[in-house]
Protein backbone atom coordinates (compact mmCIF):
# COMPACT_ATOMS: atom_id res chain seq x y z
CA UNK A 1 0.00 0.00 0.00
CA UNK A 2 1.34 3.41 -0.98
CA UNK A 3 0.41 6.39 1.22
CA UNK A 4 1.22 10.11 1.07
CA UNK A 5 2.83 11.80 4.06
CA UNK A 6 4.27 15.12 5.17
CA UNK A 7 7.48 15.37 7.20
CA UNK A 8 7.41 18.24 9.73
CA UNK A 9 9.40 19.45 12.71
CA UNK A 10 8.86 21.73 15.67
CA UNK A 11 12.04 22.79 17.47
CA UNK A 12 13.74 19.66 16.11
CA UNK A 13 11.04 17.28 17.36
CA UNK A 14 10.18 15.60 14.05
CA UNK A 15 6.98 14.03 12.80
CA UNK A 16 5.34 12.13 9.98
CA UNK A 17 1.90 13.66 9.42
CA UNK A 18 -0.90 11.61 7.83
CA UNK A 19 -4.21 12.94 6.49
CA UNK A 20 -7.17 10.69 7.30
CA UNK A 21 -9.84 13.36 6.84
CA UNK A 22 -11.15 11.54 3.76
CA UNK A 23 -10.93 8.03 5.16
CA UNK A 24 -8.95 5.77 7.46
CA UNK A 25 -5.71 4.25 6.19
CA UNK A 26 -6.14 1.21 8.43
CA UNK A 27 -2.60 1.26 9.78
CA UNK A 28 -1.39 -1.13 12.46
CA UNK A 29 1.11 -0.62 15.26
CA UNK A 30 3.72 -2.25 13.02
CA UNK A 31 2.99 0.27 10.25
CA UNK A 32 3.55 3.17 12.63
CA UNK A 33 6.84 1.61 13.76
CA UNK A 34 7.89 1.27 10.13
CA UNK A 35 7.06 4.91 9.36
CA UNK A 36 9.02 6.07 12.41
CA UNK A 37 12.06 3.94 11.60
CA UNK A 38 14.95 6.18 10.52
CA UNK A 39 16.65 3.41 8.53
CA UNK A 40 13.80 1.65 6.72
CA UNK A 41 10.91 4.13 6.90
CA UNK A 42 10.60 7.91 6.86
CA UNK A 43 11.95 8.47 10.36
CA UNK A 44 10.25 10.46 13.12
CA UNK A 45 9.80 10.82 16.85
CA UNK A 46 6.02 10.57 16.45
CA UNK A 47 3.45 9.89 13.74
CA UNK A 48 0.56 12.37 13.78
CA UNK A 49 -2.80 11.59 12.20
CA UNK A 50 -5.39 14.20 11.21
CA UNK A 51 -8.96 12.94 11.40
CA UNK A 52 -12.25 14.76 10.79
CA UNK A 53 -14.31 16.43 13.49
CA UNK A 54 -15.72 13.86 15.93
CA UNK A 55 -18.28 16.24 17.48
CA UNK A 56 -19.93 19.64 17.17
CA UNK A 57 -17.63 22.49 18.15
CA UNK A 58 -14.51 20.46 17.33
CA UNK A 59 -12.58 21.02 14.09
CA UNK A 60 -10.39 17.91 13.97
CA UNK A 61 -9.27 14.84 15.88
CA UNK A 62 -5.55 14.47 16.63
CA UNK A 63 -4.10 10.96 17.00
CA UNK A 64 -0.49 10.41 18.06
CA UNK A 65 1.71 7.32 17.83
CA UNK A 66 5.25 7.13 19.16
CA UNK A 67 8.07 5.70 17.08
CA UNK A 68 7.55 2.38 18.88
CA UNK A 69 4.06 2.19 17.34
CA UNK A 70 2.08 2.79 20.51
CA UNK A 71 -0.66 5.40 20.70
CA UNK A 72 -0.04 8.14 23.27
CA UNK A 73 -2.14 10.84 24.87
CA UNK A 74 -0.52 14.12 23.85
CA UNK A 75 2.38 15.75 21.98
CA UNK A 76 2.89 19.48 22.35
CA UNK A 77 5.34 20.13 19.51
CA UNK A 78 3.19 17.89 17.35
CA UNK A 79 0.11 19.98 18.07
CA UNK A 80 1.79 23.02 16.55
CA UNK A 81 2.75 21.03 13.45
CA UNK A 82 -0.81 19.66 13.32
CA UNK A 83 -2.18 23.22 13.20
CA UNK A 84 0.30 24.31 10.54
CA UNK A 85 -0.50 21.21 8.46
CA UNK A 86 -4.29 21.60 8.38
CA UNK A 87 -3.93 25.28 7.47
CA UNK A 88 -1.29 24.74 4.77
CA UNK A 89 -3.26 21.85 3.27
CA UNK A 90 -6.41 23.97 3.00
CA UNK A 91 -8.30 21.79 5.48
CA UNK A 92 -9.28 24.93 7.40
CA UNK A 93 -9.09 28.71 7.03
CA UNK A 94 -9.21 29.36 10.77
CA UNK A 95 -6.33 30.87 12.74
CA UNK A 96 -7.54 29.09 15.89
CA UNK A 97 -8.75 25.51 15.77
CA UNK A 98 -10.22 23.18 18.37
CA UNK A 99 -8.71 19.72 18.32
CA UNK A 100 -9.73 16.58 20.20
CA UNK A 101 -6.94 14.48 21.68
CA UNK A 102 -7.09 11.30 23.73
CA UNK A 103 -7.12 13.33 26.95
CA UNK A 104 -9.22 16.37 26.00
CA UNK A 105 -9.47 19.37 23.68
CA UNK A 106 -6.63 21.74 22.80
CA UNK A 107 -6.78 24.99 20.82
CA UNK A 108 -3.72 25.79 18.65
CA UNK A 109 -3.49 29.36 17.31
CA UNK A 110 -1.45 30.40 14.28
CA UNK A 111 0.31 33.70 14.99
CA UNK A 112 1.34 36.42 12.48
CA UNK A 113 5.05 35.71 13.03
CA UNK A 114 4.64 32.15 11.73
CA UNK A 115 4.80 30.45 15.10
CA UNK A 116 1.95 28.57 16.74
CA UNK A 117 0.58 29.10 20.23
CA UNK A 118 -1.26 26.24 21.92
CA UNK A 119 -3.48 26.20 24.97
CA UNK A 120 -2.20 22.93 26.40
CA UNK A 121 -4.82 22.76 29.13
CA UNK A 122 -4.29 22.78 32.87
CA UNK A 123 -1.56 20.66 34.44
CA UNK A 124 -2.56 17.74 36.64
CA UNK A 125 -0.89 17.23 40.02
CA UNK A 126 -3.19 14.63 41.61
CA UNK A 127 -0.89 11.61 41.84
CA UNK A 128 -3.48 8.94 40.89
CA UNK A 129 -4.31 10.91 37.73
CA UNK A 130 -0.71 11.19 36.48
CA UNK A 131 -0.46 8.30 37.50
CA UNK A 132 2.31 8.11 40.12
CA UNK A 133 2.37 5.78 43.12
CA UNK A 134 3.95 7.63 46.07
CA UNK A 135 3.01 5.08 48.73
CA UNK A 136 5.75 4.75 51.33
CA UNK A 137 7.72 7.76 50.03
CA UNK A 138 8.58 10.82 52.15
CA UNK A 139 7.59 14.06 50.39
CA UNK A 140 10.35 16.71 50.27
CA UNK A 141 8.77 20.20 50.37
CA UNK A 142 10.13 23.01 48.18
CA UNK A 143 8.46 26.31 47.32
CA UNK A 144 4.70 25.81 47.32
CA UNK A 145 5.11 22.18 46.30
CA UNK A 146 8.01 19.70 46.45
CA UNK A 147 9.61 16.54 45.14
CA UNK A 148 9.39 12.80 45.74
CA UNK A 149 12.50 10.64 46.29
CA UNK A 150 12.49 7.89 43.69
CA UNK A 151 14.64 4.78 44.08
CA UNK A 152 16.21 3.65 40.82
CA UNK A 153 17.27 0.36 39.35
CA UNK A 154 20.68 -0.90 40.47
CA UNK A 155 22.39 -0.13 37.18
CA UNK A 156 21.66 3.60 37.46
CA UNK A 157 24.43 5.99 38.50
CA UNK A 158 22.37 7.30 41.41
CA UNK A 159 20.46 5.22 43.94
CA UNK A 160 17.75 7.87 44.40
CA UNK A 161 16.64 11.01 42.55
CA UNK A 162 14.21 13.76 43.55
CA UNK A 163 11.41 14.00 41.02
CA UNK A 164 8.41 16.28 40.48
CA UNK A 165 5.59 14.32 38.80
CA UNK A 166 3.04 16.21 36.70
CA UNK A 167 0.73 15.39 33.80
CA UNK A 168 0.17 17.54 30.73
CA UNK A 169 -2.25 14.98 29.35
CA UNK A 170 0.70 12.57 29.44
CA UNK A 171 2.92 11.68 32.42
CA UNK A 172 6.10 13.61 33.16
CA UNK A 173 8.73 13.48 35.87
CA UNK A 174 10.93 16.57 36.19
CA UNK A 175 14.44 16.40 37.68
CA UNK A 176 16.52 19.47 38.52
CA UNK A 177 20.14 19.27 37.32
CA UNK A 178 23.11 21.62 37.57
CA UNK A 179 24.05 21.28 33.91
CA UNK A 180 22.03 19.56 31.19
CA UNK A 181 25.17 19.04 29.12
CA UNK A 182 26.65 16.70 31.73
CA UNK A 183 23.39 15.21 33.05
CA UNK A 184 23.26 11.41 32.71
CA UNK A 185 20.17 11.53 30.50
CA UNK A 186 20.97 8.29 28.70
CA UNK A 187 21.15 6.25 31.93
CA UNK A 188 18.89 8.10 34.37
CA UNK A 189 16.12 8.51 31.77
CA UNK A 190 15.48 4.79 31.23
CA UNK A 191 16.13 4.08 34.93
CA UNK A 192 13.32 6.44 35.96
CA UNK A 193 11.09 5.03 33.23
CA UNK A 194 11.69 1.54 34.60
CA UNK A 195 10.21 2.50 37.97
CA UNK A 196 6.95 0.63 38.64
CA UNK A 197 5.65 3.76 40.38
CA UNK A 198 4.87 5.24 36.96
CA UNK A 199 2.31 2.66 35.89
CA UNK A 200 1.81 4.13 32.40
CA UNK A 201 5.47 4.99 31.89
CA UNK A 202 6.84 8.52 32.04
CA UNK A 203 8.63 11.20 30.04
CA UNK A 204 11.68 12.24 32.04
CA UNK A 205 12.73 15.91 31.96
CA UNK A 206 16.15 17.17 33.02
CA UNK A 207 15.89 20.91 33.75
CA UNK A 208 18.70 23.37 34.40
CA UNK A 209 17.46 26.71 35.76
CA UNK A 210 19.53 29.53 34.22
CA UNK A 211 17.51 32.34 35.81
CA UNK A 212 13.85 32.97 36.66
CA UNK A 213 12.85 33.35 33.00
CA UNK A 214 15.21 30.93 31.24
CA UNK A 215 15.82 27.19 31.53
CA UNK A 216 17.67 24.56 29.56
CA UNK A 217 15.93 21.22 29.07
CA UNK A 218 16.53 17.71 27.83
CA UNK A 219 13.76 15.09 27.77
CA UNK A 220 13.95 11.31 27.58
CA UNK A 221 10.57 10.39 26.09
CA UNK A 222 8.43 7.28 26.45
CA UNK A 223 8.78 4.96 23.49
CA UNK A 224 11.30 7.22 21.75
CA UNK A 225 14.33 8.03 23.89
CA UNK A 226 15.91 11.47 24.01
CA UNK A 227 14.47 13.94 21.49
CA UNK A 228 15.66 17.36 20.37
CA UNK A 229 12.62 18.94 22.03
CA UNK A 230 9.43 17.93 23.83
CA UNK A 231 6.55 20.40 24.01
CA UNK A 232 4.63 18.79 26.85
CA UNK A 233 7.96 18.20 28.59
CA UNK A 234 8.72 21.93 28.36
CA UNK A 235 5.28 22.72 29.82
CA UNK A 236 5.75 20.21 32.64
CA UNK A 237 9.23 21.51 33.46
CA UNK A 238 8.14 25.15 33.65
CA UNK A 239 5.05 24.32 35.70
CA UNK A 240 7.22 22.33 38.11
CA UNK A 241 9.78 25.13 38.29
CA UNK A 242 7.11 27.71 39.06
CA UNK A 243 5.55 25.62 41.83
CA UNK A 244 8.99 24.89 43.26
CA UNK A 245 9.57 28.67 43.54
CA UNK A 246 12.33 28.79 40.93
CA UNK A 247 10.66 30.45 37.91
CA UNK A 248 8.43 33.36 36.93
CA UNK A 249 5.18 33.08 34.97
CA UNK A 250 6.75 33.28 31.48
CA UNK A 251 9.85 31.24 30.64
CA UNK A 252 11.99 30.59 27.58
CA UNK A 253 12.87 26.90 27.37
CA UNK A 254 16.08 26.22 25.46
CA UNK A 255 16.27 22.73 23.99
CA UNK A 256 18.75 21.17 21.58
CA UNK A 257 16.23 21.79 18.79
CA UNK A 258 15.21 25.37 19.52
CA UNK A 259 13.43 27.70 21.90
CA UNK A 260 9.88 27.33 23.24
CA UNK A 261 8.05 29.99 25.24
CA UNK A 262 5.91 28.65 28.08
CA UNK A 263 3.52 30.78 30.14
CA UNK A 264 1.52 29.71 33.20
CA UNK A 265 -0.36 31.79 35.74
CA UNK A 266 -0.62 29.10 38.40
CA UNK A 267 -3.83 28.92 40.40
CA UNK A 268 -6.66 31.29 39.48
CA UNK A 269 -9.95 31.38 41.40
CA UNK A 270 -9.27 28.00 42.95
CA UNK A 271 -8.40 26.20 39.71
CA UNK A 272 -5.17 25.60 37.85
CA UNK A 273 -4.75 27.88 34.83
CA UNK A 274 -3.99 26.46 31.38
CA UNK A 275 -0.41 26.31 30.15
CA UNK A 276 0.37 28.28 26.96
CA UNK A 277 3.14 27.12 24.66
CA UNK A 278 4.50 29.08 21.69
CA UNK A 279 7.04 27.79 19.17
CA UNK A 280 7.87 27.00 15.54
CA UNK A 281 6.20 24.52 13.20
CA UNK A 282 7.88 23.80 9.87
CA UNK A 283 7.21 21.56 6.87
CA UNK A 284 10.38 19.71 5.83
CA UNK A 285 9.17 17.77 2.78
CA UNK A 286 6.26 15.78 1.35
CA UNK A 287 6.35 12.38 -0.25
CA UNK A 288 4.85 8.93 -0.69
CA UNK A 289 5.98 5.64 0.78
CA UNK A 290 5.17 2.01 0.07
CA UNK A 291 4.21 0.13 3.22
CA UNK A 292 5.29 -3.53 3.23
CA UNK A 293 2.43 -6.01 2.97
CA UNK A 294 3.73 -8.12 5.83
CA UNK A 295 5.10 -6.49 8.97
Amino acid sequence: MRIPFTKMQGAGNDFVVLDETRGRLGLTEAHYRFLGDRHFGVGADQILTVRPSPAEGIDFEYVIHNADGREVEQCGNGSRCFARFVRDQGLTTKDTIRVKTMKGVIAPQLTPDGRVTVDMGAPVFALPDIPFDASGLAFVPQGSWGNWPLALAQHAQQATVLIAPVSMGNPHGVLLVDNVDTAAVGTLGPAVQASPRFKQGVNVGFMQVVDRSHVRLRVYERGVGETLACGTGACAAVVAGIRLGLLDASVEVHTHGGVLTIAWQGEIAGAWAPVWMTGPATTVFRGEIDLPDHL
